[in-house]
């Protein structure tokens, strides 16, 4: 056998000796990466995963985006439909984001009804939108207290390795700003609405922003952009969500508490982020 051979075998029974250790002693494998201060996927702790967003690649959709955060990769279509306003909010229109974590995505979610983790981060997505204010539900009335464009905003996560909020809440900013809307127009006498298949007129957001998502270990390792095999090792998870001029929108801790000057850190961090993504 040559020594090539002989060099690539042992090479191989490295790795999976790693592999095998990973599997059986998740915590230690990764804490033994902290000590040397890196990660083991070798970015160092505030290092964030390469990004990409494609725009408008649904055409069936009124508008789309897709976006890749490293191996985390989530498509997102708004779909536009004309509905009845609520009675107490005769002039807004609907906004109504929702994730899907299929099975095909990754191991750890089954087939079946939406997992609880869809569920939860349909909700934190709806109450990023809704806190940021990114959109004027007014906007997307048509004739107030008879028709408003309801936009439902879906994701579908294709391939899930970490942080899918992040990429989520990217793909639906992207697809609605490319979203359009057709010219509606409301008939009292007939009491319905036509809409002209020429005209149509771009959602107008009023605000630019971004989330960061952090894990922190052992209380004084901070993680950016934690990868599906370092979330569940996090002691506390945390999301940052500031807008493109620095402006601190919201703060979600889960797990537990951090310290103030961790707390800061953090949002200094998703404040350049923020900056990064913009550009």
């Amino acid at each position: 056998m040559s020594s090539s051979s002989v060099t690539n075998s042992s090479a191989a029974d490295e790795t999976l000796r790693a592999q095998i250790f990973q599997r059986l002693h998740p915590r230690v494998y990764l804490e033994r990466f902290i000590a040397e201060k890196i990660r083991p996927d070798g970015r160092t702790f505030d290092e964030w995963r390469n990004v990409s967003v494609n725009v408008g690649s649904i055409s069936t959709a009124d508008g789309s985006a897709l976006v890749r955060m490293g191996d985390t990769t989530i498509v997102c279509g708004v779909k536009a439909e004309i509905a009845e306003p609520e009675l107490d909010h005769p002039e807004q229109g609907f906004l109504v984001p929702n994730i899907d974590l299929p099975a095909i995505c990754s191991p750890k979610f089954k087939p079946g009804p939406p997992t609880e983790e869809a569920q939860v981060l349909s909700d934190r997505l709806n109450e990023a939108l809704v806190a940021s204010g990114v959109l004027s539900l007014s906007s997307l009335c048509i004739h107030p207290g008879k028709a408003v464009w309801t936009l439902y905003v879906d994701c579908t996560c294709i391939n899930y390795d970490g942080n899918a909020f992040d990429a989520a809440l990217l793909a639906m900013l992207g697809a609605l700003r490319s979203t359009t809307l057709p010219k509606a127009t409301y008939n009292e006498e007939t009491g319905r609405t036509t809409c002209s298949r020429k005209t149509r007129s771009p959602v107008q957001l009023t605000r630019n922003f971004a989330s960061s998502s952090f894990g922190v270990l052992d209380t004084s390792h901070v993680l950016s952009d934690p990868t599906a095999f370092e979330e569940p090792l996090m002691d506390v998870t945390l999301t940052v969500i500031v807008d493109d001029r620095g402006e601190l929108i919201s703060t979600t801790e889960s797990g537990g508490a951090i310290s103030e000057e961790t707390l800061l850190r953090c949002i200094n961090r998703a404040k350049e982020r923020a900056l990064q993504l913009k550009d």
